[in-house]
């Protein structure tokens, strides 16, 4: 494993951390793990007590968002040791996301040995009970001093941990989602595949729009015609139209490509179901829902894993979705997905990387 510099913290906040009651991202454990690039190259690789950082009031992300991120968790793996879930593909996306915002790349190993030796010196964080995990948020920014539209000289990588529970108050039960007809996220071209905070300022005001009205997220429509359907503010999204699975492609670059989108896709092929990629229109889910071949929605992510529909609202039109409850392949997928993640079912596909702690 890399050289990686320790210093340990003092004490530990872990009694103040409301284990009945973990809720999504709002406890922090001990330690983080930083990198910076200076001169040209990532050096100086460390892991630090979690706290406070000064920051320079020019410092040029606050000013211009040259920031990305990333999201994925560690499981307790039931035989022992820890569990964690395709993070090749979290550090290959973050270098993607990197280039749309002129950030330079990050060992992409490294980035995995950084995690691993960051989630063993904070062990005991990691929640034990079937459905919770220990999240995992690498944030990537330009750190220099200065007002400028350009990219930043210098930048800091910081890898976080935060024992969650469910993203959504409503577990795996169905969530009611508004399709956005005012409102923009991305646009062709723009930033939509990358993970950068601007990607989410701009599907602030429509989530908190529709959250207002009672929704919990909001399914985004194309910036041009306002007519094909992209993801929802935190997931991918899947349809399930008669016998085939259905998700918007990837090749406009308008929505993220999810790991847990890509997980989907694979074990749907695995079990022999039909699987499209490919552009889909409101006009058509309204359609499917009318003549009653749409059997299932369901969003995917890492927070959420698999997150069923049971309402769409277009235009004050409800589109209630097998009747509201969570359906048989969204069942199937989150049993199996979660399966893997706590090593309850084999692993054929080489996705997990195992470690003892």
């Amino acid at each position: 494993m890399t050289d990686i510099k320790v210093t340990l913290k003092d004490g530990s906040n872990i009694d103040n951390t409301d284990w009945n009651n973990l809720r999504f991202g709002v406890y922090f454990s001990d330690h983080v793990f930083m990198s910076d690039f200076k001169n040209g190259e990532w050096g100086d690789d460390r892991i630090i007590p979690y706290g406070p950082m000064q920051v320079d009031p020019g410092m040029c992300t606050l000013h211009y968002g040259q920031t990305i991120f990333e999201g994925l968790k560690a499981f307790p793996d039931k035989n022992g040791g820890v569990n964690l879930f395709r993070p090749d593909k979290n550090a290959a996306r973050l270098n993607h996301s990197g280039a749309m915002v002129c950030i330079p790349a990050f060992d992409e190993n490294l980035f995995v040995d950084a995690i691993k030796k960051l989630v063993k010196i904070d062990k005991k964080w990691i929640p034990q009970k079937r459905g919770e995990s220990l999240y995992l948020r690498p944030v990537l920014y330009g750190s220099s001093n200065f007002l400028g539209v350009h990219a930043s000289e210098e930048y800091k990588l910081i890898i976080m941990t935060s024992p969650v529970g469910s993203y959504y108050a409503e577990g795996l039960n169905p969530v009611d989602i508004l399709v956005s007809d005012t409102y923009v996220r991305a646009v062709k071209g723009g930033l939509g595949s990358a993970k950068t905070a601007a990607n989410y300022a701009a599907s602030m005001l429509g989530g908190a729009k529709a959250k207002e009205l009672g929704y919990a997220q909001v399914l985004w429509l194309d910036g041009v015609s306002r007519s094909f359907i992209d993801e929802v503010g935190a997931m991918n999204i899947m349809f399930q139209i008669g016998d085939e699975l259905v998700t918007p492609s990837l090749e406009r670059g308008a929505i993220l490509n999810g790991v847990t989108r890509d997980t989907v896709l694979t074990l749907a092929k695995d079990w022999g179901m039909k699987v499209r990629e490919r552009d889909i229109t409101i006009d058509e889910i309204l359609k499917a829902n009318t003549d009653g071949t749409l059997k299932e929605v369901f969003g995917t992510g890492t927070a959420a894993v698999i997150s069923p529909v049971g309402k769409l609202t277009y235009k004050g039109k409800d589109l209630l979705i097998n009747g509201g409850k969570i359906g048989n392949l969204a069942q199937k997928m989150y049993d199996t997905i979660t399966g893997l993640q706590y090593g309850e079912i084999e692993d054929t596909h080489g996705w997990i990387q195992h470690f003892e702690v």
